[in-house]
């Protein structure tokens, strides 16, 4: 009733999106037996940081709310860096300038997919983003346009969000974005995610841990502590999460 219920698409809860800028214009993250690969044009790049994640929440709120494939941005571009809580400011590195560009890296970005069990094997691949129309001045980000801001989603990527979101708190991931951290907002979505089928505590190793939300460390003692620090954040948000640590890695325990 408040507005704080958001929706997060289920792929990448499970198999996270580049934390930093990439080298290159392929990305690979892992998942136990599911593998996440993101591709983009190599003028264009990657999508990484907290606002691609920022971003996708609300396309797939937005997809859930309205059942339907075609979304509105707004009228400008501070209208809609409002409605995700977002500072306006301009120049080089202001907000306007890094949203608009992460905004076309991960809109032209293309996902795909590799699960491989003793059983068989699902592969699968598209483009999240079908069309997109972005009319908006990053130099007068409050001016409207004759010309409405709008994207298109990719058929299977709304039906995948529509029928099997992931319900999340629109509130405690603006307040993580809020921090400039990636991976607590990958924590928290993952944390809600996995709270809302446990029904025993669960040991995660910490190299499955690291294999998905830190493939960018090398050594995995680095990657605890980084992984602990963000924890720390999340669970200022999400208050009710029962974890605990372990030698060999994190306990979950049932949690709402």
């Amino acid at each position: 009733e408040a507005g704080a219920r958001g929706y997060f698409a289920r792929l990448l809860v499970q198999v996270t999106m580049p934390h930093s800028k990439q080298v290159g214009s392929y990305f690979e993250r892992r998942n136990g037996s599911l593998v996440l690969s993101m591709m983009a044009p190599p003028e264009i790049g990657l999508p990484y940081g907290t606002y691609p994640r920022l971003l996708m929440a609300w396309l797939t709120t937005e997809a859930v709310r309205t059942k339907s494939r075609e979304l509105e941005l707004g009228d400008s571009l501070s209208y809609f860096m409002r409605r995700l809580d977002l500072d306006v400011t301009g120049g080089k590195k202001g907000t306007v300038t890094v949203l608009r560009r992460q905004m076309y890296r991960l809109f032209s970005s293309t996902v795909a997919w590799d699960y491989q069990s003793k059983k068989g094997f699902r592969l699968g691949g598209m483009r999240p983003v079908e069309q997109a129309q972005l009319w908006w001045d990053p130099k007068s980000p409050d001016q409207t346009n004759l010309w409405k801001s709008s994207i298109t989603l990719n058929e299977s990527f709304f039906r995948e969000v529509v029928d099997r979101p992931i319900p999340v708190n629109m509130a405690a991931l603006k307040a993580l974005a809020r921090e400039r951290s990636p991976m607590a907002l990958d924590i928290y979505s993952w944390l809600t995610y996995r709270m809302s089928y446990l029904r025993k505590d669960q040991l995660i190793p910490w190299e499955l841990l690291q294999l998905q939300f830190g493939g960018d460390y090398k050594r995995t003692r680095k990657f605890k502590e980084k992984f602990l620090e963000r924890l720390k954040l999340v669970k200022q948000v999400y208050k009710d999460v029962k974890v605990s640590l372990d030698p060999e890695g994190l306990v979950l325990s049932p949690s709402p």
